[in-house]
Formats: C-alpha cells, structure tokens, sequence
C-alpha cells in the first residue's frame, strides 16, 4: 500500500510541475481526471475483495475459536465421565483449533489493517479528484475569460476594426481622389483640343498669306 501511495505523490507533483509550462492545462487536467478515475475504480473492486478476504477470515477465526472452546468442554465431560481417552483425544483438536484460530487471527489482523489503509488511499484519490476537478473548472473559467478579452481586444482595442467615422473618412479621401484623376485627365485632353486648333489656325494663316501673295504676283504680271 504505501508503494502505491508513493506512486500517487509522485503523480501528483509531476501533475503541478507540467501545469506550470502547459499550454493546454484543462487538457492536461482531463488526462490526470481520467487516469485518476482508473484508479478509484480499480481501488473499489480491490476493496470489495479485500473486504469479502477479510470478512472471510474473521470468520475462520471465530470458528476456530468456537471449535476450540467445545473441545475444551467436551473433554472436561468426558473426565467427568471417566473417558481420560477421549478427554485427550478432544484436548487434542482443541490444541489444533487454538493454532489455528491464532494463525487466522494473525491473517484477519493483517488484512483489516490492509483494508483500513486501503480505505484510506481510496477516500484520498477521491478528494483528490474532486480537488482536481475544481481546479479544472477554475482554469476552464478563466480560459474563457481570456478568449472574451481577447475578442474585446480585437474589436475595440489598438488595430481594432475602424468604425463608421473613419471608414467614411477613407470612402472620402478616395473619392476626392478619383475626382482630382478625372479633372487632370479632363483638363489634359481640352489642352490637346486647344493645341490642335492653335495649329490649324497657324496653317490657314500660312495659307492665306501665300495666295496673297500669288494674287500680287498676277496682277503685276498682269
């Protein structure tokens, strides 16, 4: 029993030394739960057995005892009777009544201390996991504490999802944009215009000036 109670000290303090770098603690909780749990129950049916051996044993005990007890009477009777023969012959199995009854009284005394020790073990494995339990809940309640924070943070925090003003003040910027893009495109393409017709009036200022000219040379020639 106490080689299983170490195993058990040892379970529980590797327990608390993997808490403190886990990740995933509930998770880690569940397996200890769930390994723990085994335990009790494999606990129980080892105290059902151990308690049926020991009910089994006191039992051998007291009919020992008992037997012990008649063949003493039965041989003062036969004394009584003058049957110093038979009185020996149950001062006989008296005597092996008695050894027995010490021998099994040895083999109760050693189990229902075994039983109490296991009792014991099972009523610690049970605080125990109710302890751990608890716990579980505890941590699982936090977890969730954080995961809503971190929700908070990510809608209302630093680089948080911008609200209304700011998004019509983007729509804005973008649009004013567009309008400064479509006024240059528009102004670059009436200089174009202005251009073309800036030099078709030069050609037909060139033109004129030439069949004025031609006019005067006929007319001298004339």
């Amino acid at each position: 029993m106490s080689v299983i109670k170490r195993v058990r000290d040892m379970t529980v303090a590797t327990l608390n030394d993997r808490l403190e770098n886990s990740e995933d603690p509930v998770r880690l909780i569940d397996q200890f739960l769930w390994s723990t749990h085994q335990e009790i129950v494999q606990c129980e049916q080892l105290q059902r057995q151990y308690a049926a051996h020991t009910e089994h044993l006191l039992r051998q005990w007291k009919d020992a005892v008992q037997w012990k007890n008649r063949r003493e009477e039965q041989a003062l009777t036969a004394l009584k009777a003058g049957e110093e023969h038979v009185a020996k012959m149950a001062l006989q199995d008296k005597v092996a009544f008695e050894e027995k009854a010490i021998r099994y009284e040895g083999l109760y005394e050693q189990s229902k201390g075994e039983l109490a020790e296991l009792e014991q073990l099972l009523q610690e494995l049970r605080d125990e996991y109710r302890l751990v339990y608890d716990q579980r809940q505890f941590y699982l309640a936090r977890m969730e504490s954080l995961r809503l924070q971190q929700r908070l943070n990510a809608r209302f925090g630093p680089g948080a999802a911008e609200g209304p003003a700011n998004m019509f003040r983007k729509l804005n910027d973008r649009l004013t944009d567009i309008e400064l893009e479509t006024k240059s495109l528009r102004d670059l393409r009436r200089m174009g215009q202005e251009t073309s017709y800036h030099a078709g009036t030069a050609a037909q200022n060139a033109i004129d000036r030439e069949l004025e000219q031609l006019k005067r040379k006929l007319q001298q020639g004339g």
